[in-house]
């Protein structure tokens, strides 16, 4: 709702849009109006305008209703169409549910046809988790596709919406400067970053059962590297897009039971079993690490890091390409010094921006080098607030754009990624199920790890 509200703001929204919230509880039209002013405000801070929520607000209408009730959305269907009073529109229904009620909640929409476009387009934007595995997630593609087409599809993944996220494909193929070198010819490695800084806090009941895998991995951290892998598409289209990264992580080499230990680590911070809701010895994972080949001709042979972890130093969302040392180095660096390689960093969250990292000579200092870097800061180009990755999102699914939109295909390649590891970690009990402080950058295995490549991770907090 704020992301919706803020688009209002823009003038960005369509005229006339109605907005109908439904769930079990009963409220009128004008308490739900209120209740969603006061959350509303809370979110948007000094962009809330009373005077404005309130024209906004004229357009914002309830529907009380239960999924296990057929009657109940015979009347949301009833509701709607009496809005609408017979004018062709677009209808796009939002599943802000349990993920244990998509399934049901499709079939309810389907069997009172109200996913039929004979008066306009009808469309469904589903939040992730997409399944629990690649069983459950073809199972869950099937039920939708039963009702919906996939063209009427959204699966939103809201890291797709980032600003950051986006001007990497511009950076890429707006650039001539970067895409010659965007090979294994010049990257030696690439490093996916999402650490989160808090701990699992209320959300004992899902993560417990999810772990970092299902929570980052399968989604989130898939996104950002077909995004940084992906060729560039023959226009900016959404089915062109999404071929795209569909053929990444086609190429993607699976890891089999012999080779999960050597290419992952796992963790858990200490003290996650005496979180509130967590089971007696879990032995789920909060952290993770994992090293994939893409098998084709632009990355054959270069690694891509992933890694992901709760309670971790700081909050930071960055893609790290670093780039392959000089072939011959004129420069003396000092007997035991080897000057570090060029590496692009591109910090998604919470800094947005773009550095450049390459060697300087130090003034005075004879021929001295030290690793410097131009920096690119959104804010700092950009005044103002960046928009919520949900506005973008919501306004494609309102004009029919799915080009950040996961596809059918997409979240099944990914789940056959996943679940070998998956798999391996609970039947293998391999690798073993490290420990890790608050506050640290993952376990120190995690580092060995990436050491014994001859490699090390860009630990560091998102101060551009």
């Amino acid at each position: 709702m704020p992301a919706l509200y803020r688009l209002y703001r823009k003038k960005r929204l369509p005229p006339a849009t109605r907005i109908v919230g439904s769930s079990r509880t009963a409220f009128s039209h004008e308490a739900f109006r209120q209740k969603l002013a006061e959350s509303t405000a809370k979110f948007t801070g000094n962009d809330f305008d009373p005077t404005l929520w309130n024209e906004f607000a004229k357009n914002v209408f309830y529907q009380a209703g239960d999924l296990d009730q057929p009657n109940d959305m015979a009347a949301l269907a009833s509701m709607l169409d009496e809005l609408e009073q017979g004018a062709s529109t677009t209808r796009i229904y939002y599943l802000a549910t349990a993920p244990q009620f998509y399934e049901e909640t499709v079939a309810r929409l389907g069997a009172r046809g109200m996913a039929d476009q004979h008066n306009g387009p009808r469309r469904i934007v589903i939040e992730k988790p997409f399944g629990t595995d690649l069983a459950t997630a073809r199972k869950l593609n099937v039920a939708v596709h039963e009702v919906f087409a996939e063209s009427q599809v959204y699966r939103i993944d809201h890291y797709l919406g980032k600003e950051t996220v986006q001007n990497m494909l511009v950076l890429r193929f707006a650039n001539a400067v970067f895409e010659p070198l965007w090979n294994r010819n010049y990257v030696d490695h690439v490093k996916i970053t999402v650490a989160e800084d808090g701990k699992i806090g209320r959300r004992a009941g899902y993560y417990d059962s999810a772990g970092v895998m299902r929570d980052m991995f399968q989604n989130h951290l898939l996104q950002l590297l077909m995004i940084s892998a992906m060729e560039v598409p023959s226009q900016f289209e959404a089915d062109l897009v999404r071929n795209e990264k569909v053929k990444v992580l086609q190429a993607v080499r699976r890891l089999d039971v012999d080779h999960v230990a050597e290419n992952t680590v796992r963790a858990q911070y200490a003290g996650y079993t005496q979180e509130p809701g967590v089971a007696v010895g879990s032995q789920t994972p909060t952290f993770a690490a994992v090293k994939l080949f893409i098998d084709n001709w632009r990355w054959q042979g270069v690694p891509f890091y992933l890694r992901s972890g709760k309670a971790m130093n700081c909050r930071t969302t960055q893609i790290v390409v670093q780039f392959r040392s000089p072939p011959h180095m004129v420069f003396d660096a000092g007997k035991h010094r080897v000057p570090e390689a060029n590496r692009l960093v591109i910090h998604i969250q919470p800094a947005e921006g773009i550095q450049l990292h390459l060697q300087t000579k130090v003034p005075d200092a004879g021929m001295r080098l030290r690793l410097t870097d131009l920096g690119f800061r959104f804010d700092a180009e950009f005044p103002g607030a960046l928009p919520e990755a949900y506005e973008r999102l919501l306004l494609d699914a309102i004009t029919g754009d799915a080009s950040l939109f996961a596809r059918a295909d997409e979240v099944e390649l990914a789940w056959g990624i996943v679940d070998p590891i998956l798999r391996t970690w609970q039947e293998q009990g391999v690798p073993d199920l490290y420990k890790y402080e608050a506050g640290n950058w993952g376990p120190i295995e995690a580092q060995k790890w990436i050491w014994r490549d001859g490699r090390d991770w860009l630990d560091s907090c998102p101060v551009l």
